[in-house]
């Protein structure tokens, strides 16, 4: 009993203190931690407690734990380097803006902004794309990018785009349908950030190329970073109204997306697309991919005081349905694909039961239903799940989906 004591004794001092206990010290638990429970035990029994208490506590808890710490602010500048006005057969507009940074050496990041045409600021969908800017569109002016490139694309020749890439992924992120449906697009390559890569650093964040050590913020972290930074900047512009903008992201940018809208209230909306284990999924899964494996296949994706729960997950004083129960009371929706089993469509729809407790507490919808979807039948509430036939990729029936749902929480 005095053990215990002890260990919830430190827990509950975890905001204010540096002496954060080792995974040995800290209590298992199979079941994921009640979001509304603190850690000394005590219910959390008011909207203010929620707050001023839990929220920083389990924001700390994930900073320390898993994702690394958030880098500084800092403030970011627009310059307009591409604009075509009749973009879309004449219904939008497409521009390109060259972003830069109040940094040491601040590279130079390109957001493409896809808006329609309309005597108000709209809704918009922020994101980051896998492959650049210039395969979204057909349009020749979109600058093609120079950072690392993934070899996805039949371009991408010794990790870097090429010509050859234009246009080649114009379904994936469906601007055209999304402008068609009122809405605005704001996305970047997320390479021009920080590379997805374990031994290679360089973009915002330029630093020796080892993963993060102890809890300093790694790659996803700096790509939230990233999001944050181009929220400022769409907070300048006249087209776009900044208190209705949607974060979305498919697979590691979902949670990407999912992180970025547990850590600034500013988002809208949180839309983490097949996000799977480290994002949507819950770590103490035993379905599709594992804390230890993606610790072991992707080791700069989260700091090095994640790694240490590879084999112990029910010793983390948190799971996933804490992170997405910091995005209430704002509206969240996990999207998935049938055959996409190593992202867990089934444990993510369990991370929303689990965070759904602090929706109902603050007073707002949760979950329409307890029953899991089924495949083809979007549950559209609040709390929002839904299941499409296919495997892991962002397709135009993805997209429906997204702005269904916005249809109803955004406008």
């Amino acid at each position: 009993m005095v053990l215990k004591f002890f260990l919830l004794l430190c827990l509950t001092t975890l905001v204010c203190a540096a002496d954060y206990p080792t995974v040995d010290a800290l209590p298992p638990s199979k079941t994921a931690p009640d979001p509304l429970v603190m850690f000394d035990g005590t219910k959390v029994t008011s909207k203010e407690q929620w707050q001023q208490k839990r929220r920083p506590e389990l924001r700390a808890l994930f900073a320390h734990y898993m994702y690394g710490e958030l880098p500084a602010k800092a403030a970011v500048k627009g310059r307009v380097i591409h604009e075509d006005t009749a973009a879309f057969g004449g219904k939008g507009i497409l521009r390109e803006v060259e972003l830069t940074f109040d940094l040491p050496n601040s590279p130079r990041v390109y957001l493409l902004l896809a808006l329609p045409k309309s005597e108000k600021p709209v809704a918009a969908f922020l994101g980051l794309n896998f492959t650049g800017n210039h395969t979204l569109t057909k349009d020749p002016k979109v600058r093609i990018p120079t950072a690392w490139m993934y070899p996805k694309g039949k371009g991408a020749v010794g990790n870097k785009a090429s010509e050859a890439d234009i246009g080649t992924a114009i379904d994936t992120w469906s601007l055209e349908t999304v402008i068609s449906r009122g809405y605005g697009v704001a996305t970047m390559y997320v390479g021009e950030l920080e590379a997805d890569r374990a031994d290679v650093r360089e973009g915002a964040f330029p630093r020796p190329t080892k993963p993060a050590s102890g809890s300093e913020g790694a790659t996803i972290v700096r790509w939230v970073w990233g999001l944050l930074r181009t929220l400022d900047y769409l907070e300048t512009v006249r087209e776009i109204d900044a208190k209705r903008v949607a974060v979305v992201g498919h697979s590691r940018l979902g949670k990407t997306a999912l992180l970025a809208a547990a850590m600034d209230d500013r988002l809208a909306m949180s839309i983490p697309h097949q996000a799977g284990c480290g994002g949507t999924a819950p770590s103490r899964g035993t379905v599709g991919e594992s804390v230890q494996r993606i610790n072991t296949v992707f080791p700069h994706w989260f700091d090095d005081n994640f790694k240490t729960f590879n084999t112990k997950t029910d010793r983390l004083p948190f799971d996933q349905n804490c992170l997405a129960a910091l995005v209430a009371p704002r509206p969240i929706l996990f999207t998935n694909a049938e055959k996409d089993t190593w992202a867990n469509p089934v444990g993510q729809f369990e991370t929303l039961l689990g965070a759904e407790g602090v929706y109902r507490f603050l007073g707002v919808e949760g979950l329409a239903s307890k029953a899991l979807p089924k495949t083809g039948e979007p549950m559209l509430s609040r709390m929002g799940y839904a299941v499409r036939t296919g495997d892991h990729s962002m397709t135009p029936d993805d997209w429906k989906i997204f702005l269904d749902f916005a249809d109803k929480w955004l406008k």
